[in-house]
């Protein structure tokens, strides 16, 4: 198991401000910590005094153990720690990103990348990683365990060989309806008018053209004619015209592209149909020896599909803690449905972090609600102390070309706004054409984002004598004169203030 360690970062609660007799503003600690586990190999480097503010009551790395990625001493590769104290441990990535920006200025926004058919070689690997990649992300809806496994062995060689920091985050399937295989395909195009058919049934020989299986048995028992089935999240519809049997004939409405194994949800009378879920268990048959794959590989987060509610991530803590007593695999809720909403904090509270998964979100919500649904998750995960993912159609449209939309730039910059802990690309570094570009433009509006909260809040920061003197003479004074008593002035904001 990789070693692990924990970034710290200030809590979004606000510290308290004081006002010593000088013209300058100093803050408090932050009231408490955020611990977030990542994969590491060190690399001890020296930060000079220029970079770092002694003063400063933020660490930026804490390791907790001395095991896994460090290089053995015999290897000739291995370089003692220095001595001096202001000395500390970090990646190749993180060594090159402090040296060009400083200390302060270096990119707190982790990034995730999803491996695919695009990105499983090494050499792809290497340049992700060369790019700013965090974490490996590994998708069971895809691919054979023995698949996974090599993207896995590669992503720990490149660590042991290259000395990156790259984590591996295994994303469950879930019990939720979704297609079948397209018969060895890549995809299949939809187009406007076709007649599609959805059935239950396994066959033998390859299966009739434009007919697609589905995995829930009662599929063609729970919907009706005149229901709207909607696929990957609507990126496909289809009208429900006729039910024979086991088989759903649909009309395609909105034209598009079909991938294996996507998601599907079907709306009745403008409403989400949400029966056919009660009897699916949130982990599957599937999903257990998944996650039995996962922990036999040491991966360092487990990623759970639909949570429902605090018990399912409880139960699999408890099955990981069984199973691999040494173990620090971190359990991610992805909150992608109308119950993951309804029993958003507690499954928060139990998990060890979440994921804004707004794909599958936006179908089961309407798509206006998915912004606020977003920032309410992203504020209470910063509230609780746990980490955030932002994922799904971050910068959907570079799947096919080498430049983002400029609503794209601005959905990015808005996560990075709101203090999520992490962005995630899916099929844009799975299998799109130009997954190193999506990463480097994730890389450089966190950069920039970064950059210009901080300058606003420093701006913000110095405009507060202002704020001050702004008081009533009568306020002021008794302010005064309780500071007095303290020996000190002090006042607390209703606001957070950070720099």
């Amino acid at each position: 198991m990789s070693q692990s360690l924990h970034f710290v970062v200030s809590s979004s609660r606000s510290p308290n401000l004081t006002l010593p007799n000088r013209s300058y503003l100093k803050l408090s600690p932050p009231p408490s910590n955020l611990r977030f586990p990542v994969t590491f190999v060190r690399r001890p480097i020296s930060a000079s005094s220029s970079d770092v503010d002694s003063n400063s009551p933020s660490k930026v790395l804490v390791s907790d153990n001395g095991k896994g990625g460090v290089l053995p001493a015999t290897s000739p590769e291995y370089v003692p720690p220095p001595s001096d104290s202001s000395s500390i441990d970090v990646d190749a990535v993180t060594e090159a990103d402090l040296k060009e920006n400083g200390f302060r200025s270096t990119r707190r926004t982790k990034l995730v990348c999803t491996i695919g058919p695009a990105t499983c070689g090494f050499e792809q690997l290497e340049a992700l990683a060369v790019g700013g990649m965090n974490v490996a992300r590994i998708n069971m809806c895809h691919g054979s365990r023995e698949w996974h496994r090599r993207v896995i062995e590669r992503v720990r060689r490149l660590n042991e060989e290259k000395g990156f920091a790259v984590a591996i985050m295994m994303d469950t399937e879930g019990s939720e309806i979704h297609m079948g295989e397209l018969g060895g395909a890549p995809s299949a195009k939809a187009e406007d008018g076709e007649i599609w058919t959805f059935s239950v049934r396994a066959f033998d020989s390859p299966r009739p053209e434009r007919t697609i299986n589905v995995n829930y048995d009662g599929f063609a028992e729970d919907v009706k004619v005149g229901d709207e089935l909607l696929v990957d999240g609507g990126m496909v519809r289809f009208d429900v015209i006729e039910k024979i049997g086991p088989d759903v004939k649909c009309r395609c409405t909105d034209p598009g592209l079909l991938l294996p194994r996507a998601n599907l949800t079907f709306w009745r009378d403008g409403s989400l149909v949400r029966e056919r879920n009660a009897m699916l268990p949130t982990i599957s048959s599937k999903d257990w020896l998944d996650i039995d794959f996962g922990i036999a590989e040491g991966v360092d987060f487990i990623a759970i599909s639909f949570v429902k509610s605090a018990e399912v991530i409880k139960h699999l803590k408890s099955y990981i803690a069984a199973r691999s007593r040494d173990s620090d695999i971190a359990v991610i809720a992805k909150i992608e449905s109308i119950d993951s909403l309804k029993n958003l904090e507690e499954i928060i509270q139990a998990s060890d972090g979440a994921m804004v998964a707004r794909g599958d979100l936006g179908a089961q919500i309407p798509l206006e609600q998915v912004p606020s649904a977003q920032q309410r998750i992203v504020q209470l995960c910063r509230h609780l102390n746990k980490p955030v993912i932002v994922a799904s159609q971050l910068l959907e449209s570079m799947i096919e070309y080498p430049t983002p939309t400029r609503a794209e730039v601005a959905d990015v910059s808005e996560a990075v706004r709101q203090r999520a802990d992490a962005l995630m690309l899916s099929g844009e570094s799975a299998m799109g054409l130009f997954p190193e570009k999506a990463l480097a433009v994730l890389r450089s509006v966190s950069v920039r984002i970064e950059k210009w909260w901080r300058e606003e809040k420093r701006h913000e920061a110095m405009e507060l004598p202002d704020i001050a003197s702004s008081f009533s003479d009568s306020i002021s004074e008794q302010i005064c004169n309780s500071a007095a008593k303290m020996g000190k002035y002090s006042f607390a904001l209703p606001f957070p203030l950070q720099i």
